[in-house]
């Protein structure tokens, strides 16, 4: 059976998202893929000795900042994170050498951004051959050496022109470029609404007749939802808390004019946004093209808390027409009461949108297996390591 190794990590939820988003796909296209999820920490750190010495993972700091809102100058930390990992290319690259070596997979794709220099470096120095591909899951590069590594033979899988441009200014050869339609999403954000929407809106206490907003900021919530549901006191909300328990009973006990529902860790999450008019949230990624995929326009928050790499996705919602941004949570009532009252003209714009990313990113896998399946028709590859 064809391998195909999928390197994540945890630092926030969006890389396991696509990995997972990427089998459940595989698997209802009836592919004879195993896709196979690669840790990026366990192999760099198979005995855990980080967690050992500190008591947390190295994904938990950049995990805890994002729960509590203290994203400001995560920027500067970002060049730091870079030099570190240029520091310790050679052990990073050893490693990942002697992991491609013993497991043998016949596809190495990439969905982090920051390694994908060792990463593909390690690929060829392991098998010759071997392709590797890193399917971006942010909208737009943030430049230098963060998503696209032009001088590593790295086929780059872009979700937006944005992206491919960059990558061709970058120097990538257009044979190593392909584009989609989107972000990796899974195919639940596909499948029709079930069930009556006004029953379900009554069973969590909601009135079924006024707008609903969903609040949402990745699987483990963040504190910034408190300060939402305190400016939209007359909106009605369904705050996604994810892991977050202590996050989820803190705003289940808020009074609010509107009523509001606090809900804990959800795999249905599709079904509740399918519940909301409007989507609120940070503007990362997966999660805005989560609620566009479901007709959700969106509200989201530019300022200097915003990550870097989620920058450009506030131009993308404007450019497209898919939402508004505001610079503080004192513009949220004011944007909200815009967004509801002109709410179907969004509506439209967001329907216009067409994402069929997970299916296209598996045709590129398919493509670049095909010279791998000539060579090796009996599924034994027996390249030589180098």
């Amino acid at each position: 059976m064809t391998t195909i190794d999928l390197v994540y990590f945890n630092a926030g939820g969006g890389h396991r998202a696509a990995v997972q988003a990427l089998q459940e796909t595989a698997k209802e296209q009836g592919r004879a893929w195993n896709l196979r999820p690669v840790n990026l920490v366990r192999v760099l750190d198979p005995g855990a000795s980080f967690q050992r010495l500190t008591g947390f993972e190295p994904e938990d700091y950049y995990n805890l900042r994002l729960r509590r809102g203290w994203t400001a100058g995560l920027g500067h930390e970002l060049k730091l994170l870079q030099g570190l990992i240029r520091l310790a290319h050679r052990p990073m690259l050893s490693a990942l050498r002697r992991h491609w070596l013993q497991s043998r997979p016949d596809l190495v794709v990439s969905v982090v951004p920051n390694f994908n220099r060792v990463l593909g470096e390690s690929v060829q120095a392991a098998w010759q051959d071997l392709p590797f591909a890193t399917v971006m899951t942010d909208l737009a590069d943030h430049p230098p050496r963060f998503w696209i590594e032009p001088r590593v033979e790295q086929h780059l899988v872009c979700g937006t022109p944005r992206a491919a441009e960059q990558a061709l200014a970058a120097g990538v050869p257009a044979s190593r470029l392909h584009r989609v339609s989107g972000m990796v999403l899974r195919p639940a954000f596909y499948r029709p609404a079930s069930g009556d929407r006004r029953v379900d809106r009554a069973a969590l206490g909601l009135d079924p007749d006024r707008p609903v907003a969903a609040v949402m900021f990745g699987g483990h919530g963040s504190r910034q939802m408190l300060k939402i549901a305190r400016a939209l006191g007359d909106v009605q909300l369904v705050l996604l808390c994810g892991h977050n328990a202590a996050l989820q009973t803190e705003l289940a006990a808020m009074r609010r004019a509107a009523p509001h529902v606090a809900l804990g860790f959800t795999q249905n999450v599709p079904r509740v946004l399918q519940l909301a008019d409007v989507f609120v949230g940070k503007p990362g990624p997966g999660s805005i093209s989560e609620a566009v995929q479901l007709g959700l326009p969106v509200l989201t928050i530019e300022n200097a808390s915003t990550l870097p790499q989620e920058r450009y996705n506030v131009q993308w919602l404007r450019e497209l027409g898919l939402g508004l941004a505001v610079g503080s949570l004192r513009e949220l009532p004011q944007a909200m009461a815009e967004l509801l009252q002109r709410l179907p003209q969004y509506q439209a714009r967001v329907r216009w949108v067409d994402n069929r990313a997970a299916a296209e990113v598996l045709d590129v896998f398919d493509e670049l297996l095909r010279p791998r399946r000539a060579q090796f028709p009996d599924d034994e590859p027996e390249a030589l390591a180098a």
